[in-house]
């Protein structure tokens, strides 16, 4: 597959003309999808793909276009004269591009994470049994994903990438269920066994009668899921420089006016560890490790070379989009199996659901608890609570009335398959908050 794609690289520079320049992207999965329902297998499938990008330019005017690859060499190279003829005849009625920035400098490379994933079938019997006697739902997703970039400098960089992601459900009635989800690089037997024995506690509590509580300031537990919806919202803006210079980020505050987050809060963009690729569309390098946040102070933006252009400043190699494909959140030093004891009475929040901004210059979110959400009294689970809405700023959950961080983090993948797998993953612990407000 990386022999083909650079194949086809020096295809397209042999198509040039004059002064052209061109970048090219390539992207390439090989993954297995299984759906289960009822704890069963009731779709299983395998899909290869593989499409390329370029971007064809002349001095300061470009033009970009996309091809689905077929692995045939002939008609690939047909295709591909093809589209450089288009994108050649569109480029000449467009003006210069002012922002127009890509990498002059041949910075090559490769990175092949090793192939650690189980055989479909020995994964498939663990699933099935682990949801004997309930009805589990939801899908499994494994397999490689392969990037790479390729310009008419010379410069030449791949990516592979070998994980799995199992988004799943045990459910149980209504709107009650326990939802989970287990995702790597090498599937672990017994890792997959406890998650499975929890989520089984957690849906015989779902039979009790629900707990109905009113609105007010609770302490709460987090999970890695519910504060991964937390955190995922600052994506939206909160770590770009474009956001930043234009203030539509929602950490305008910390900007302008100096606020800050718990000292012990840390998140930074660690492509070491994520399954996305070290180099982006314009072939720029992205280093190891960005700090957006330390020691709860903003650091650094994510600056994509559009945005360096226009406000002057070196790119680190983030996309268009300035948003981290590889968040991480520090650890910190509350044990997993102390959670309960030190929530007291409280609330345990597993996973949210419909976040959105209701103050986006305050960094004020709302949205909906879901799935298992437990009243806890004493240290002790009582009973499901019924749904409840929450309205909060990142600045008071993860600021002043943050209390610890678990030491145990969950390794989260995007389950999104719009076109392609998704290479978005994160790293997050569990949070204890105290006087978080619920609005209804």
């Amino acid at each position: 597959m990386q022999d083909y794609f650079y194949a086809l690289a020096e295809f397209t520079t042999s198509l040039l003309r004059g002064e052209e320049v061109y970048t090219c992207s390539f992207s390439a999965e090989d993954s297995d999808f299984v759906r289960f329902n009822g704890s069963r297998v009731r779709q299983a499938g395998n899909v290869k793909q593989s499409e390329l990008a370029l971007d064809l330019i002349e001095g300061r005017r470009h033009c970009r276009g996309e091809l689905t690859l077929s692995g045939d060499s002939e008609i690939d190279r047909a295709r591909l004269g093809r589209l450089v003829d288009n994108l050649r005849e569109q480029r000449a009625g467009l003006p210069d591009d002012p922002f127009l920035l890509y990498s002059t400098e041949a910075r090559s490379g490769e990175h092949e994470n090793p192939d650690l994933l189980p055989e479909p079938d020995e994964v498939l019997e663990q699933i099935t049994k682990a949801g004997e006697g309930q009805d589990l739902v939801g899908i499994y997703a494994a397999g490689g994903m392969h990037t790479g970039f390729a310009n008419s400098l010379g410069q030449r960089n791949w990516h592979s990438s070998f994980c799995y992601n199992l988004d799943w459900s045990l459910y149980h009635a209504t709107d009650k269920a326990v939802k989970s989800s287990y995702a790597g690089f090498e599937w672990q037997t017994r890792a997959f066994e406890q998650k499975a024995h929890e989520a089984k506690e957690q849906l015989v509590v779902l039979t009790k009668p629900a707990h109905t509580i009113s609105a007010g300031r609770y302490s709460v537990f987090l999970a890695p899921s519910a504060l991964y919806e937390v955190i995922d919202m600052l994506r939206w803006g909160g770590f770009g420089l474009r956001a930043h210079r234009t203030k539509t980020t929602p950490l305008l505050r910390m900007i302008e006016e100096g606020a800050q987050l718990h000292p012990a809060l840390h998140i930074e963009e660690n492509n070491r560890t994520g399954i996305a690729p070290d180099f982006e569309d314009a072939g720029f390098i992205r280093p190891e490790v960005v700090s957006l946040i330390h020691e709860g102070s903003y650091r650094d933006c994510l600056v994509s070379p559009r945005s360096a252009i226009e406000y002057g400043v070196p790119t680190n190699g983030a996309s268009g989009a300035e948003s981290p494909l590889s968040l991480e959140v520090s650890p910190g030093s509350l044990r997993q199996g102390e959670v309960l004891e030190q929530l007291g009475t409280g609330i345990y929040v597993s996973n949210l659901w419909y976040l959105n901004y209701s103050d986006h210059s305050a960094c004020r979110t709302t949205g909906m608890t879901r799935f298992a959400t437990f009243w806890v009294e004493n240290g002790v689970i009582q009973a499901p609570l019924n749904v409840m809405r929450f309205d909060e700023t990142v600045y008071r959950m993860l600021g002043d009335n943050l209390q610890g961080l678990t030491r145990e983090r969950e390794m989260i993948l995007d389950p999104r398959t719009y076109g392609r797998r998704s290479a978005q993953s994160a790293r997050v612990p569990g949070a204890l908050v105290h006087d978080f407000c619920f609005t209804l």
